[in-house]
């Protein structure tokens, strides 16, 4: 079926279900393995290399693993700002120093997040950031990114519209969530690259 000329795409609820099915059924070997090789190619990533200050995120569950790449930004001398949930969905940012800076918070029935325990820098601290490394649950061949439906990161990326602000965006999932077509609304903004645990791929 079509309106003005654009053919109706999978509505975002099935399609995200249908993802996390597949990322709840990897066996946890798989998720370890797959973080470890992750990291290796997202600090091969020129825009990694000589970012100063790093827009990142704890994975939960069987996200795709952040925490090798957390410690290796660091390790580099990167500053790492890693975001705290507010009470509205919006995200406040605090820095990463090391797994001893972060601490559980639970917020209400939703699973417990890693956050940082240290300062609150403001939801504008990202504005700062050289690299944003975005979660999802998946991309497609133009770069539109499919996130958890939370809009949290949508929030993200309307400030740092607003600001005008040009940090490269990039997104890691695993091999299969890299698909031909995802839904597309209005204010969605394309990722500028895709780190799975086989490689990088950038969008133009």
């Amino acid at each position: 079926m079509e309106h003005d000329g654009r053919v109706d795409e999978p509505d975002k609820r099935t399609l995200r279900r249908g993802l996390l099915a597949m990322r709840n059924g990897l066996p946890d070997d798989d998720v370890r393995e797959s973080a470890r090789a992750l990291a290796a190619h997202a600090l091969e990533l020129p825009e990694l290399a000589g970012a100063r200050t790093v827009a990142a995120y704890v994975s939960v569950g069987a996200e795709p693993g952040t925490g090798a790449l957390l410690d290796a930004l660091r390790a580099r001398g990167a500053r790492v700002l890693l975001p705290a949930l507010l009470a509205d969905n919006d995200l406040d940012w605090g820095e990463y120093t090391g797994p001893g800076s972060l601490t559980e918070v639970r917020h209400g029935s939703k699973m417990a997040l890693l956050e940082p325990s240290g300062t609150r820098l403001g939801p504008d601290a990202v504005t700062g950031a050289d690299v944003v490394l975005l979660p999802g649950l998946a991309v497609d061949t133009r770069g539109m990114r499919l996130g958890r439906g939370g809009g949290s990161y949508d929030r993200v990326l309307a400030r740092l519209e607003r600001a005008g602000a040009r940090p490269r965006l990039v997104v890691l999932l695993y091999d299969t969530e890299v698909v031909a077509r995802v839904p597309v609304e209005e204010h969605d903004r394309p990722v500028h690259a895709v780190v799975t645990p086989s490689g990088a791929r950038r969008f133009a």
